[in-house]
């Protein structure tokens, strides 16, 4: 196993966005230093850990009891859409206007948030390239990853397989029932070593949505607390896999409809600087998304078994 790498791929100032830009369209990823200072650290962890405690409230399952996939990371979906104090981080204009210019577009919409928490003994995540479970194209994505106190390779650290967001078409790394792909020796990653990537505190990851990446099981004794905004250019349209998506279902775009709605707002430029207001709510709640009860999901599967 390699170890971190803490080399040219970093932003660590305007000076050096160019440079960055360039770094991130051949390697796939790139870290941003210093974007986050400590006390945003703080409180928006302290948002982000009261918003994943509400969503998770009502599932009694210790970790070794959840999914494979579950055991990865608690993910909760959408936190800015029900989560004042998160909203602010989500829409962030910094983050924003990096997340579009190393993608090279003009103006960026949230596909959706989300926190990872990798729980200790939290196992390693699968490795995947996340544009193979959104059905949207015309446009290049990209992830911001945000962990509040750093990552290292005890806590659960990104790797990511540098290039391999130029690979093209690929198969569909399935990482909710089977094992994904195989980053250290399957065909996906064409003979290229994995770059771990430790975090500092303040710093966010940048990588697109083709980057292959994974992340290393959690072997220290503190949830690795992350937070993470997707981005994708304004103008992409809805394709037909995977058939069924929350951001496209609920507002009702169609197969080829430009997807823009409130559930999908800009995140940059947001001209006046303010931020998006409340969407409308599911009519019928998503697991992991806002309006989902785990007690009622529990209730369901004791009465299916009763």
């Amino acid at each position: 196993m390699d170890g971190p790498h803490d080399g040219p791929h970093e932003a660590r100032s305007s000076e050096s966005l160019e440079r960055a830009i360039a770094d991130f369209r051949i390697h796939g990823f790139v870290v941003a230093r210093d974007l986050l200072g400590p006390a945003e650290c703080e409180s928006y962890g302290h948002a982000v850990d009261a918003a994943v405690a509400r969503r998770s409230r009502g599932d009694p399952r210790r970790l070794e009891e959840r999914t494979n996939y579950e055991q990865s990371f608690r993910q909760c979906l959408n936190l800015w859409e029900d989560n004042e104090d998160v909203r602010p981080l989500t829409f962030d204009r910094r983050i924003g206007e990096i997340a579009a210019r190393l993608i090279g577009v003009e103006s960026v919409r949230i596909w959706h948030d989300q926190a990872l928490y990798k729980e200790p003994g939290g196992r390693m995540t699968a490795g995947h390239y996340d544009e193979a479970y959104w059905p949207l194209e015309g446009g290049p994505t990209v992830t911001a990853w945000i962990p509040f106190e750093g990552s290292t390779l005890a806590s659960g650290a990104m790797g990511y397989v540098p290039g391999s967001h130029l690979d093209g078409k690929r198969r569909f790394p399935n990482i909710f029932t089977a094992d994904g792909f195989d980053l250290e020796r399957g065909p996906e990653v064409a003979g290229r070593a994995i770059e771990w990537v430790e975090v500092p505190p303040g710093a966010v990851a940048f990588h697109s949505g083709r980057t292959l990446h994974t992340a290393q099981a959690n072997r220290s004794a503190r949830t690795r607390r992350v937070h993470t905004m997707i981005y994708f250019a304004d103008g992409c349209t809805r394709r037909e896999f995977p058939p069924w998506h929350p951001v496209v279902d609920r507002p009702g775009i169609a197969l080829g409809e430009k997807i823009e709605s409130d559930l999908s707002p800009i995140a940059w430029p947001r001209t006046d600087g303010s931020i998006p207001a409340t969407p409308r709510p599911a009519a019928r709640p998503t697991a992991g998304w806002p309006g989902w009860r785990w007690e009622d999901a529990f209730a369901d599967d004791a009465g299916r078994r009763a």
